[in-house]
């Protein structure tokens, strides 16, 4: 396990893009969104993956002031996407504090469900988002030929974009997705040793098309790897994130911001 060091708290205020609140229950969860506070992370977006949390992450939006959700199938489900589901997720939607239709789209690595099915999931979602005019989350892992395909399909019907979250893929749909507007998210992988090839992502990445991210539970950042991640451990991904790009935080914090807030609060 990497030393640890203190959280940096900066003066400009963060936005976690993607984590996953509803793994927390009661006392766990509040320390969370506090200790999240004290480090300036203002405002946090909880993400929906299944039919079983789709509920959980509308009560935990709706219930915590700082924060939103999103509604969406992960295609690690796609085998249990319904008509009913997506009744469900365009109702859900409708609220105030849903954001976007996320998490969606293709894993061709664990293929916990049957490729046919994820990209029917994924089309149907997108669709969704078409109709309801909301941005998308999307999840994309070895899978990159029929992302992109998909995407040049639905792209040209979506008033908005996304972000493709947790960017591991290749140079070649990172190209695609940013020239279409897209933005990508980053996280704690990032920081670590054997991930150069996302480091190279980001150094190719404009500044305003990048969004920061735990994926919290998940993928906790050096030098805290090896703890359960949350949205605390923000700030490392943002050092990170400025000091690949060899820009200062002074001018990539509020530029990320920004973005975030185009992205999913309509740049309020």
């Amino acid at each position: 396990m990497s030393k640890k060091r203190e959280i940096p708290v900066f003066a400009h205020p963060i936005i976690e893009t993607h984590c996953h609140l509803d793994y927390l229950e009661g006392d766990a969860l509040d320390a969370a969104l506090q200790a999240a506070r004290e480090v300036n992370v203002e405002r946090i977006i909880t993400i929906a993956v299944s039919p079983d949390n789709l509920e959980k992450v509308m009560t935990l939006a709706q219930h915590y002031p700082q924060v939103w959700g999103t509604q969406g199938i992960h295609p690690h489900d796609a085998n249990d996407y319904s008509d009913a589901v997506d009744a469900q997720i365009r109702a859900n939607a409708l609220h105030a504090k849903i954001l976007a239709i996320g998490e969606i789209g293709l894993d061709y690595h664990y293929d916990y469900s049957d490729r046919a099915k994820q990209r029917e999931a994924f089309e149907r979602q997108l669709q969704i988002a078409i109709d309801l005019e909301l941005p998308i989350v999307v999840h994309t892992r070895e899978s990159d030929a029929d992302m992109e395909a998909i995407l040049r399909n639905f792209v040209g019907q979506m008033p908005k974009r996304g972000v493709i979250h947790s960017f591991t893929s290749g140079q070649a749909l990172a190209e695609y997705c940013l020239g279409e507007g897209f933005c990508l998210g980053f996280n704690g992988i990032s920081t670590f040793k054997a991930a150069e090839n996302v480091r190279e992502i980001i150094r190719i990445t404009p500044i305003d098309k990048i969004l920061f991210e735990t994926d919290a539970p998940y993928l906790t950042p050096i030098p805290y790897r090896g703890h359960k991640n949350e949205p605390k451990y923000l700030p490392f991904i943002a050092e990170q994130v400025a000091a690949v790009k060899g820009v200062p935080l002074e001018t990539l914090l509020p530029q990320v911001w920004k973005n975030s807030v185009e992205v999913f609060f309509g740049g309020v």
